[in-house]
């Protein structure tokens, strides 16, 4: 399984901010959004989680509201803002471009 620490750097952030455009979610729903979404491929760490959620709203891209989850609990349920809104467009562009340059160069013919 691929962790954080092996995506490009930067990808966490891009991808957290697309799970939370289709809908706010709380931190565990958003880590097995991620998961399923991947088809088990990528996981996120609590450790990991946390803090870049803790980033994105420093940014001003994600904000968070205190809400009881779908089992009754208090949650922090994190939503996209309209800053994360452009912030996700520009990454996810970005992204576009630099997934487009390796799949051409992975995709050179050999010569042997």
């Amino acid at each position: 399984m691929s962790r954080p620490a092996d995506l490009v750097q930067g990808t966490l952030d891009l991808l957290l901010l697309k799970i939370l455009a289709l809908e706010p979610l709380h931190g565990w729903a958003i880590s097995q959004r991620l998961t399923q979404v991947s088809s088990n491929i990528l996981q996120v760490s609590d450790g990991s989680l946390y803090p870049a959620l803790h980033k994105l709203e420093q940014e001003g891209w994600i904000k968070a509201e205190w809400k009881t989850s779908e089992l009754g609990r208090r949650a922090k349920f994190y939503a996209l803002t309209r800053l994360g809104r452009k912030e996700l467009d520009r990454q996810a562009a970005d992204w576009a471009r630099l997934s487009t340059a390796i799949t051409n160069v992975v995709q050179l013919p050999d010569l042997n």
